[in-house]
């Protein structure tokens, strides 16, 4: 049986994977086997994260992280979990190739999943002009002329980072201004090559094969339209991925999962919690790793309470004080 296991592998997992390491815990990180890395994977570059002045693509902040938590001895599965059995003090993680790890705490990491539109098409065209990660398919628009709906700061990201490839980028929003932060907007607004339809709702996507335009219906009016397209991508927002601990774990009204206070600590001991799974409102890769420190130090401490002697060690080494 392991000292840990960490589901998750967005800044939250593999900072916590980074802790829990190097008090010799031998953290197993479950990865997945698509979505390895979490929202970061998808992001251009990143300007807000400490130490990069000059900042850094999303992909290669990710693989500085698991690097730095496979240097002190973590061990990464690509699977997929799917089960859990975590209500007595010996935990199960169950994975899609049958396997089973058992440890004594959890750490559950998962991140949020990108919010679809809710229309068919989405299934069909998915992959075919229609896309959640412009990071990965701006390449295939080039001189094109594409949309983006949402009106966030993701949005902004997307749209600002398309024209690099796009001759055309549309920004799709229900409303008539945007949530996104202001630098955000500024920088869209700027943009030669962004244009804003607003109060503007996408009632269906056209394409049999491929996108070739989407249907708008004016918020205000009801109206529909036709808008010609070569691409659309889709930035409307995350869910939290917490359907592995439904009817296991408390959740809160937004729909994460329940921690007591500033700490990481689930409504079941030994399973702890962090990252954007727990967190509605600030969602930033640098808050998301400083929960994973968070919870790997509850870990820690909740394992030298079993009598893990690594555990106590470290916390004893780290000044560790608990937030009981």
């Amino acid at each position: 049986m392991r000292d840990i296991i960490i589901i998750g592998s967005g800044p939250a997992g593999f900072t916590a994977a980074i802790y829990a390491a190097r008090a010799e815990l031998k953290p197993l990180l479950i990865a997945s086997s698509v979505e390895i890395g979490g929202e970061l994977m998808n992001t251009t570059e990143v300007e807000n994260f400490p130490g990069f002045p000059e900042g850094i693509m999303g992909p290669d902040l990710m693989g500085k992280l698991q690097a730095q938590a496979e240097r002190f001895g973590t061990e990464v599965v690509y699977d997929d979990v799917v089960s859990l059995d975590i209500d007595g003090p010996v935990k199960r993680v169950t994975l899609g190739n049958g396997e089973t790890h058992e440890a004594a705490a959890l750490i559950y990491a998962t991140g949020s999943a990108y919010r679809k539109l809710g229309l068919p098409e989405e299934e069909v065209l998915s992959g075919h002009g229609l896309s959640w990660c412009a990071t990965c398919d701006g390449f295939f628009f080039r001189q094109k002329t594409i949309a983006v709906v949402g009106g966030g700061d993701s949005a902004m990201e997307e749209a600002t980072f398309l024209t690099r490839f796009a001759d055309k980028v549309y920004v799709i929003h229900r409303r008539d201004s945007l949530k996104a932060s202001k630098i955000m907007q500024q920088r869209a607004a700027d943009n030669e090559k962004i244009e804003f339809v607003w109060n503007s709702e996408v009632a269906a996507i056209q394409g049999e094969t491929a996108v070739t335009g989407v249907t708008l219906r004016d918020t205000v009016t009801g109206e529909e339209r036709l808008l010609e397209l070569d691409g659309l991508f889709v930035a409307i927002g995350n869910d939290p991925r917490t359907h592995l601990v439904h009817g296991k774990l408390d959740l809160t009204a937004e729909g994460t999962i329940w921690v007591d206070g500033r700490t990481s600590k689930t409504s079941l001991p030994g399973v702890f919690a962090a990252g954007d799974v727990i967190d509605p409102h600030y969602r930033q890769a640098i808050t998301a790793a400083g929960s994973g420190t968070v919870a790997a130090l509850d870990a820690e401490h909740y394992l030298a309470a079993q009598g893990n002697v690594h555990a106590a060690e470290a916390l004893l080494e780290n000044e560790f004080v608990s937030v009981d």
